[in-house]
């Protein structure tokens, strides 16, 4: 699950060279005049100030200072009195932001604990104050508190926002000092009504809705002839559960591609919108997907299509999106916001990895093997082919017998934490500093981790565990989720500066997670016997990777269209949706599927209810994959301590730092190369 982000830490931006990157315009409240005048204010009163940083900081103050703050005059007078050209000052004063900074984040993350715990532990029922309570956001004014006491400000002036042009321009000569600066620079950069980020609120949480309703009641269903494919009680979640289910399939040799090829039609139908309103989240309409004809109580019926809900929803997010835009000086468009800002790489170097990877012909020998194995040929739904998974070959009641003797409740868990650590490699002295910076709390859900905000905390795994003890399964989300809190652990203990403590983005914290993961078994003292294991993994990673950043490239040109048509309709945006599926499809995946037009990119979930967050998943995949390229050969525990104790750096600059080359496809296609000899 994704490292808990610090508190404090706002939703930053940095636009690409596409997006004006750098254009950092003032809000127009101050204007050339004022800012020149408060620059030579400054000089002559401080000529030992560097006049280029000086200039940027007072720009920077400028774009977010607004007439409730003061008049220009004011703002002059607020520069000159608070702008520290004194480089040991400077420096002094950083040093004590940064202890404020980490104070408020850690004890408002203890509170947040505090407040969610009956939400999230085992902790008894649940009463409608519990939830009141655990859903109170304790930090909720905390931006808009430190533009009324001008604390924003004095951070703008003096440790002014670099975009990421400029972190990757300057990062490589900048000291370990000079970057936590600019990532305190981070911390204010948009100053966005209260009534705007409401509305983004509302989109986001109707959409969320929609979607979390969207069930397709699988029984249900019939094929030409009237057969009932599915089971009675069987209810499947868009498109999550569809494409679980179209995955399961493959082990049915009977009726499993009959199977899919009908999920497959429902999932075309939801994509034009042209299935039945009647049969969402309905059991009581009985429903042919072929020829789209409904029947109740046996006999045929009518129903209107569902009217462009899906893309309505776009649109609501959209519209709430870009009134931020003017807001956002320094990264103008959402598309901006979402990778340059959150991930901070920008969506041209995104598109042009996706491009080189999709392009490779290593993906056509990959189908190639799919092919035999099927023993047919291609359908759309491959993409989802589950038959790499490397199976164990130890049976799970064998493994949940020695995990649930092993671990009876949490606080077994707990104590065996440190035996897991010196087995990856930690001498007993590290073994037992990482792990009692860790708590293993009784999860009410499956489990996760949460980091702690404030050196002196700690970091919680959050584990499900029976009466009978910790299942196999529960055992390696929990295995999981323990290689989130060494991460967090690491990256805030062994951080040199508290601004700089967390990893780039969350494929990194997911990278380590997942590393813990593939070793659960040698961490329970047994062995895998199966040699074609390692093969088949990469096999399965080319093959999950290509499909994913298919759908992103889908995203990105989707947003970018709506950008330049922004008064597109719901009925526009989804025939322009279905052509931009089609065209991404017939370019990369015609070619190595040898099926043209299908639309079924446009399928993904993701798109309605969490928009320009699916290029995560991919890059997630492509930074575990050359991580752990890296760790062959290596002791894994010093390259993870040496690794994640550089902090929150950019992810390029982590990656060259980290491993010695950039974000890079070139190792999952060496390993595939491996794999297809």
């Amino acid at each position: 699950m994704k490292k808990l982000l610090i508190l404090m830490t706002l939703v930053l931006t940095a636009c690409s060279s596409a997006d004006k990157e750098g254009d950092e315009t003032t809000s127009g409240f101050i204007g050339e005049t004022v800012i020149s005048g408060a620059v030579d204010g400054v000089m002559e009163k401080q000529p030992s100030a560097d006049r280029t940083m000086l200039e940027k900081g007072i720009r920077h103050a400028a774009s977010l200072w607004r007439g409730e703050d003061g008049t220009a005059s004011e703002f002059t007078g607020f520069v000159a009195a608070n702008y520290i050209s004194d480089q040991d000052k400077r420096k002094s004063v950083f040093l004590k932001i940064s202890n404020y900074f980490e104070s408020l984040s850690g004890n408002l993350n203890e509170i947040t604990l505090d407040l969610k715990k009956v939400l999230d532990e085992a902790a008894g029922e649940i009463d409608e104050v519990d939830r009141m309570f655990g859903n109170y956001s304790v930090g909720s004014h905390l931006q808009s508190d430190f533009y009324e006491n001008k604390i924003a400000f004095v951070v703008a002036l003096n440790f002014p926002y670099y975009t990421l042009a400029e972190k990757e321009e300057f990062g490589a000569g900048w000291t370990r000092e000079q970057w936590a600066m600019a990532r305190l620079g981070d911390q204010f950069i948009s100053r966005v009504p209260a009534s705007l980020n409401q509305a983004v609120s509302t989109a986001a949480g109707n959409a969320e809705m929609y979607i979390a309703e969207y069930n397709i009641h699988m029984g249900k269903l019939r094929s030409e002839d009237g057969r009932q494919l599915f089971p009675d009680d069987m209810v499947l979640l868009s498109h999550w559960n569809l494409r679980d289910e179209i995955k399961s399939n493959y082990a049915d040799k009977e009726k499993g591609n009959e199977k899919q090829e009908m999920i497959y039609r429902v999932m075309e139908r939801i994509i034009s919108q042209e299935i039945p309103g009647a049969v969402v989240n309905n059991p009581e309409y009985e429903w042919a997907p072929y020829s789209n004809k409904i029947m109740k109580d046996g006999a045929e019926t009518s129903s209107l299509a569902e009217p462009d809900t899906r893309y309505s929803h776009v649109i609501s997010i959209f519209n709430a999106w870009k009134a931020i835009d003017p807001y956002n000086p320094g990264m103008n468009t959402a598309i901006a916001r979402s990778f340059s800002g959150g991930m901070e790489i920008s969506q041209e170097d995104a598109a042009a990895l996706f491009n080189e990877y999709l392009s490779s012909p290593q993906l056509m020998q990959l189908a190639g093997i799919i092919r035999e194995r099927l023993e047919r040929d291609l359908r759309p739904y491959d993409i989802w082919y589950d038959g790499f998974k490397s199976r164990s070959s130890i049976p799970e009641d064998l493994l949940t017998l020695k995990t649930s003797s092993l671990y009876p409740d949490p606080a077994a868990f707990r104590a065996g934490m440190p035996a897991m650590l010196t087995k990856l490699g930690w001498s007993p002295e590290r073994a037992n500093y990482l792990a009692d910076k860790v708590v293993v709390d009784p999860a009410r859900g499956s489990g996760h981790a949460w980091g702690a905000g404030m050196k002196g905390a700690v970091s919680h795994l959050r584990t499900r565990v029976s009466d009978k003890g910790m299942d196999y399964k529960g055992y390696n989300i929990a295995v999981h989720e323990f290689g989130h809190n060494v991460e967090q652990t690491i990256s805030l203990y062994d951080v040199d500066y508290y601004m700089l403590s967390g990893v780039p983005n969350t494929a990194f914290t997911e990278a380590t997670a997942f590393l813990f993961q593939d070793r659960d078994l040698m961490l329970l003292g047994m062995k895998e016997d199966n040699p074609e294991k390692e093969k088949l993994q990469t096999l399965d990673a080319a093959w999950s990777l290509m499909e994913i950043m298919g759908v992103s490239m889908v995203e990105m040109k989707v947003w970018k269209w709506l950008y330049e048509n922004p008064r597109a309709t719901p009925a526009q945006l989804k025939e322009q949706v279905i052509n931009i599926a089609v065209e991404v499809w017939n370019k990369y995946f015609a070619p190595v599927m040898g099926v043209n037009d299908s639309p079924l990119l446009a399928i993904y979930s993701h798109m309605i209810n969490g928009p320009l967050y699916l290029q995560n998943y991919a890059y997630g995949q492509i930074i575990q994959f050359q991580i752990e390229d890296h760790l062959k050969g290596k002791d894994f525990s010093d390259e993870i301590d040496r690794m994640y104790s550089l902090g929150r750096l950019t992810p390029q600059q982590w990656m060259n730092q980290a491993v010695g080359t950039k974000i890079s496809a070139q190792p999952i296609l060496r390993a595939l190369d491996e794999a297809l000899k």
